[in-house]
């Protein structure tokens, strides 16, 4: 249910940006997530399929690209990847783990129509 809650900022970010920039329509919100941010692209996009009604967002299409989980082991001192499968270090097989990333969640770009005009924003220009 928090995914209600994150789409409802989500959007009224990205229609404000949206608007900064005279955008006529959005089409796409490319987002990063976490595998440990427990956010669920899918529920955004029915939320967003509801918020968005009747507002430049109506239509828009959410597309995500998940990002690993970084740790560094506490033992063997060594960075690497884990999966929710695998949760030890990768090198020594510790489960004395410090988590380095995985938990981010934002937006990377938009992909918007100005004047009839596709165009693409980057996280740069979402500021």
């Amino acid at each position: 249910m928090h995914e209600l809650s994150v789409t409802e900022h989500l959007l009224d970010y990205c229609l404000k940006t949206a608007e900064k920039q005279h955008a006529a329509r959005i089409r796409v919100i490319r987002l990063c997530v976490g595998r440990l941010g427990g956010i669920v692209p899918e529920c955004i996009q029915v939320y967003l399929d509801m918020l968005a009604e009747g507002t430049i967002a109506e239509g828009a299409r959410i597309e995500a690209e998940f990002l690993p989980v970084k740790v560094r082991c506490r033992d063997c001192g060594r960075e690497g990847e884990i999966t929710p499968h695998r949760l030890a270090c990768p090198h020594c097989g510790s489960l004395r783990l410090q988590i380095l990333s995985g938990k981010e969640f934002y937006i990377k770009s938009m992909e918007v129509d100005i004047d009839g005009d596709q165009s693409t924003a980057s996280a740069d220009g979402l500021e």
